[in-house]
């Protein structure tokens, strides 16, 4: 098959009509001449599109027909699973919660459970990324679980068909301290707006005292619920967004009439992973002055993406405009992959200040990414910390404690007498602290503790609660808002 271009010139060629037919001459001579024969699907649509699309950015993609068929099926599709949510450590899966009236539920599994092996394939012969990777594809169908529970001399084996699960962006909602709300949004969906909404109410609505929004590890997702979030804590009439582009009229989005307002002190969490509506939500609130952002630099991904279907069952994902918050400042990093050495990045001349004004006349930066008002970096390690969480060694630990204890309610604390337990338990499996390296880390080891305990026996909403008593960006919100 001979593949060329029809060009026809209406006097003097332009730039574009020049290199396409040269490239369509290149590549009836490589056709012709070529030692080996060509595959046009691959050349055009793995090799000459793509290579093409490199250059402009990295979010730029383009789909043959079967991926732009499996790109609409992922849109159409709803979250598939066995309801369990597990401990993933090198080369095993320990069990913390199954989610009631689920597949693993349903077929009897339980918190503390470790799991073997997942259709033969046994989970202590697999790296980190295989082993998340197994777990990942046997969700999409029936899967066999080899599974050893403490107590129970027998391997047990499990039959799991996955369902349909209901996943919401916002999973955690409780009041951290009397009067301060925490509320954590994992995602922008189409429902995230109502979801912190119906959460604010539940806490206290304008009653509370503050909030903590944590967006921490949010990649973004729907525009619109970003905007709808940003707009409970703002006036009427308030810029909340611009979004602009080469091809694009300039639109600015204002913060609508009749929206439910709150009031109270607000803090933002944010970290590398927060990106894309999390930076809405962030930027706008930053550049009212209306919360205080904290944590770390947030990832920088400002654009908008139109899907276009093209010929023969194929598409693309094309960049045709970027994100900028209420201040002017873009929320896109520079774009490196599409940007030739020494070429100003196509999309810059959007934006050529570094330091903006927030509306009291903060100056905050740009560039790309949000940069928080106050930075706080994650939880700290230690070498005790990373044996005792790497080796799996206080989950089963907990296993054993619960059915000592017998029933765990909410109101548990881990006593003295548990942690000198626990010194015992780690002896025998030679992991032995010195006196100076268990004292350092003993508060650490009882709220991991205490954290491990609650996650089996009431579920790991309420280990999440306890674990936030520790982690010092939530601290560092709570000082924020008066509440420490």
């Amino acid at each position: 098959m001979v593949w060329a271009f029809l060009l026809l010139f209406a006097g003097e060629p332009t730039d574009l009509e020049r290199a396409l037919r040269t490239f369509s001459n290149i590549y009836a001579l490589i056709e012709e001449n070529s030692a080996s024969p060509v595959d046009p699907n691959q050349a055009i649509y793995e090799g000459a599109i793509p290579g093409m699309l490199r250059k402009l950015d990295p979010h730029t993609v383009f789909f043959p027909p079967g991926q732009f068929e499996q790109l609409k099926e992922l849109e159409k599709s709803t979250a598939r699973g066995f309801g369990t949510v597990v401990s993933v450590l090198p080369g095993r899966v320990i069990v913390l919660q199954t989610v009631a009236g689920s597949p693993s539920s349903k077929v009897g599994i339980q918190p503390g459970d470790e799991i073997l092996a997942v259709n033969g394939v046994r989970l202590d012969w697999l790296s980190m990324e295989q082993l998340i990777g197994l777990l990942g594809e046997s969700r999409r169908r029936e899967a066999r679980l080899d599974v050893r529970r403490q107590g129970n001399p027998r391997m047990m084996q499990f039959i799991l068909i996955p369902e349909e699960l209901a996943s919401p962006a916002v999973d955690r909602a409780y009041l951290i301290r009397p009067g301060i709300g925490y509320v954590r949004a994992t995602s922008f969906e189409k429902e995230t707006g109502k979801q912190v909404n119906e959460a604010i109410i539940k806490l206290g609505g304008n009653d509370l005292k503050g909030l903590i929004l944590d967006l921490r590890n949010n990649p973004g997702g729907v525009m619109t619920s970003a905007l709808e979030v940003s707009a409970m804590f703002l006036p009427a009439g308030k810029k909340l967004l611009a979004v602009r582009g080469r091809a694009k009229e300039p639109e600015e989005i204002e913060v609508p009439k009749n929206w439910p307002r709150y009031e109270f002190p607000l803090a933002i969490l944010v970290n590398e992973k927060s990106a894309s509506a999390s930076e809405i939500v962030a930027g706008a609130m930053q550049d009212y002055d209306r919360a205080t952002v904290i944590g770390v630099p947030t990832f920088g991904k400002g654009l908008v993406q139109s899907v276009y279907p093209l010929s023969q069952g194929t598409g693309m994902a094309l960049t045709t405009a970027f994100y900028f918050t209420p201040s002017g400042r873009s929320i896109q990093r520079p774009l490196k992959e599409g940007q030739l050495e020494g070429q100003t990045p196509r999309w810059a001349s959007l934006e050529t200040q570094t330091e903006f004004l927030t509306e009291k006349g903060r100056k905050v930066r740009g560039g790309g990414g949000i940069e928080p008002d106050q930075l706080a970096g994650p939880e700290g390690a230690t070498r005790l910390r990373n044996v005792l969480d790497a080796s799996g060694v206080l989950t089963q630990f907990a296993t054993e404690a619960i059915r000592k204890i017998g029933s765990v309610e909410a109101s548990f604390t881990v006593p003295p007498a548990l942690l000198d337990d626990l010194q015992v338990y780690l002896s025998e499996r030679n992991i032995r602290p010195g006196v100076a390296e268990w004292s350092t880390d003993r508060e650490w080891i009882r709220n991991r503790l205490h954290q491990e305990i609650f996650n089996q026996a009431l579920g790991v909403e309420k280990g999440d609660e306890v674990e936030a008593q520790r982690d010092p960006q939530i601290l560092r919100a709570l000082e924020t808002l008066g509440a420490r």
